[in-house]
């Protein structure tokens, strides 16, 4: 059966056909993002993955570096996970770890909860595991290189997509659309939708800073009104949706989606459950905060003391943050009197994410600028 509607999301997606369980999952925010390793031997040149994780044999729980099964469970319940997207690096390059999650996470929150995967390795024995494990779905990276009928070239990974039924599993293919590569993508289109699969994921190849230099070499240009998209990627992909009636549900996915959606609803989800009370949330997912900052950890009690004495600010309306040697509270509540105080004050907008990473910070009182203390004029 061929799709022949073409359904538009946000952000300049669109799919023919049902999107894939773990897909639905990502757009409202409820997936879990597990990286479980950045060691790949594949070393695809678009390669978008951090230099904090590049290549680093390192666990993170969304933005949460994970070091105990603790740390995945409670980032997973600090979203309100109804899944787990497992990712890499390659994960079938440490399969026992990822069979392991894979177990963890259904034991934990039961069989409904959705896990799907994301491989460049065509391994049949190491995705039968996975699925014996109680994982739902894999996504198929194919190399660009091998793009075309899979009947030689690339027929393990024919072989693969072939054989999973009988596992019991979800099969899909997800890849980056090169947007010189047009003609090669058709031919593979053609070929995997022969297979039947549950679906094929196009995604927007986009400008990271570790593989900028590499694709600015190879010629490709940052599209100005796609975000950090590849100039061409997304016109080629809108292109071969709009053209080609496959009977696999077919979906393309722009980078602005994963940013403006994906991530906004899994922001939205984790500020619900774990920004304090006093905190003011915004549209964005993101949290604002008033903050105090201590010169060291041991005069932490010292900023305290002063919020009571000089804000007169109860116990239970400000939170201490031992490791960024700060006390948060109210930005409102701050502003009437930081002023007065004798510490460092600011009004900071922060994602609700476990590094706390910062947006923006206004000082509120001389105490901010250092160069203003003791100073006239």
């Amino acid at each position: 059966m061929e799709f022949e509607t073409i359904q538009l999301l946000p952000m300049a997606s669109s799919h023919r056909g049902t999107l894939s369980p773990g897909c639905q999952q990502c757009q409202e925010g409820k997936k879990l993002v597990l990286f479980v390793t950045g060691l790949c031997r594949f070393r695809c040149f678009y390669c978008p993955v951090s230099e904090r994780r590049n290549q680093l044999d390192v666990v993170y729980a969304n933005e949460r570096r994970v070091l105990t099964d603790a740390d995945v469970l409670e980032e997973a319940r600090a979203i309100g996970a109804a899944g787990t997207g497992i990712t890499g690096g390659d994960p079938l390059g440490v399969i026992d770890r990822t069979v392991h999650y894979v177990e963890l996470l259904k034991t934990e929150f039961g069989p409904d909860h959705h896990i799907h995967l994301y491989t460049h390795e065509p391994n049949p024995e190491k995705l039968e595991r996975l699925a014996r494990a109680g994982l739902d779905e894999f996504r198929l990276h194919i190399p660009h290189y091998l793009w075309g009928s899979l009947d030689s070239h690339g027929s393990a990974y024919r072989s693969v997509l072939a054989s999973a039924p009988s596992w019991g599993i979800r099969r899909g293919v997800e890849i980056p659309v090169l947007p010189e590569k047009e003609k090669e993508l058709r031919r593979l289109l053609r070929a995997l939708d022969g297979l039947q699969l549950d679906f094929i994921n196009l995604n927007e190849m986009e400008f990271s800073a570790t593989n900028e230099s590499a694709l600015h070499d190879r010629g490709y240009r940052v599209d100005s009104g796609s975000g950090w998209g590849v100039k061409g990627s997304r016109a080629t992909a809108e292109k071969v949706v709009r053209e080609m009636r496959l009977s696999t549900p077919l979906h393309y996915c722009s980078s602005r989606f994963k940013d403006g959606v994906q991530l906004r609803q899994r922001l939205l989800r984790r500020a619900e459950r774990t920004a304090p009370s006093f905190a003011d949330r915004t549209e964005d997912g993101t949290i604002l905060l008033g903050i105090v900052e201590a010169p060291n950890e041991g005069q932490l009690p010292h900023v305290v003391q002063a919020l009571s004495s000089v804000g007169r600010v109860p116990a239970g309306d400000y939170r201490i943050d031992a490791a960024r040697r700060r006390v948060e509270l109210a930005p409102s509540r701050l502003r009437r009197f930081a002023r007065r105080l004798p510490f460092p004050a600011f009004a900071v907008e922060v994602y609700p994410t476990d590094d706390g990473l910062e947006v923006e910070r206004t000082p509120l009182n001389s105490a901010a600028f250092p160069s203003m203390r003791g100073g006239g004029g």
